[in-house]
């Protein structure tokens, strides 16, 4: 019998309602509903079939000790480089951190907001077309930042705010990470042209970290570094193997000549892309774990299913240009 036009609309109604459904409950796809106002959460454990080997040994209750393997750099373009370093531990190869090494001399940074939730990483990549793009600070669950922010000269978030962690500066041809133990956000920011405050400080001049210890947050992780030569690096994980204290006792002891390192907002918001000499990089988050007291839970995401559904939304991203600001396709 040939189905009524009714059954079919209605089926249609119906398989569309429990598609929306199952992509709100994964974590809405490229919508905000992971990280605005609240989060749906499920129970795993390290002996889940269908976690990656990496993640499984990272929820160990004595996870071994990731090391560094050789980092590759390939020149891009005068005072840009792009990276790779392989993470090991005992002999398995658990993430790999995409890296990018810039003279501040020759590039400019910016900082960026986007509070509908509206721009992913493709987005900001076609911003006036930056060389790279990665997920900035912390944001609030109206996506304003929820650090005291300046982009483009004009400054974002809240201005009453006690920061002891780290600070991102940039303007006048120069870009630093500054360590705000003893200095004042304020005087730094007056004359920047974008700025952002992050934490936890993940290495600082004297070799120590003021990372948390024992938090069991598993995510894949954005971080900025800056060398003992002056030169900004980026980092993304491809994976959820580190700890924020994990990483910061590897960036440590890593080939990269650190002298300070500060975190960015990590999980499924941690994404890099690169568009440079011929050059194509985008990397998003797939994971963040939380581990209480030997109990493990995880934020499901359209990320982890096979089916692909767009990357997560980014409301904050620091950008680098160019300073020869030449033109490109979506500004013609």
């Amino acid at each position: 019998m040939k189905p009524s036009l009714a059954w079919i609309a209605g089926t249609a109604v119906a398989l569309s309602t429990v598609a929306v459904g199952s992509l709100l409950l994964l974590g809405g796809g490229t919508a905000l509903s992971v990280r605005f106002g609240g989060s749906v959460w499920i129970p795993v454990h390290a002996d889940d079939s269908w976690l990656p080997k990496p993640v499984a040994m990272a929820l160990a209750p004595h996870p071994p000790i990731p090391k560094a393997g050789q980092v590759h750099w390939r020149t891009l373009a005068p005072g840009f480089e792009a990276g790779d370093l392989p993470v090991a531990a005992n002999g398995v190869a658990v993430d790999r951190i995409l890296l990018a090494r810039i003279d501040p001399a020759r590039f400019r940074f910016a900082v960026r907001n986007a509070p509908r939730g509206d721009k992913e990483l493709a987005d900001w990549m076609a911003e006036r077309c930056p060389v790279l793009a990665v997920n900035g600070s912390y944001y609030a669950p109206d996506g304003k930042p929820a650090t005291p922010v300046v982009s483009d000269g004009r400054p974002l978030g809240p201005q009453q705010y006690d920061a002891t962690q780290g600070a991102f500066v940039a303007g006048s041809g120069t870009a630093n990470l500054q360590d705000l133990r003893h200095r004042d956000w304020r005087a730094l920011f007056k004359n920047a042209d974008a700025a952002m405050i992050s934490y936890p400080l993940l290495l600082t001049e004297d070799g120590t970290s003021r990372a948390p210890a024992g938090t069991g947050w598993l995510a894949n992780r954005s971080f900025l570094g800056q060398d003992r030569r002056g030169r900004m690096l980026i980092g993304t994980t491809e994976g959820a193997y580190f700890t924020l204290d994990r990483l910061a006792a590897f960036l440590k002891a890593a080939p990269l000549d650190l002298k300070l390192a500060l975190n960015l907002d990590g999980g499924p918001v941690a994404c890099q892309g690169i568009s440079l000499g011929g050059f194509e990089r985008r990397q998003c988050g797939k994971w963040e774990i939380q581990v209480k007291d030997g109990h493990a839970k995880l934020i499901p995401t359209s990320q982890l299913l096979p089916v692909h559904f767009g990357t997560p939304a980014m409301p904050m991203a620091l950008l680098v240009y160019d300073k020869r600001d030449k033109p490109c396709a979506s500004s013609l």
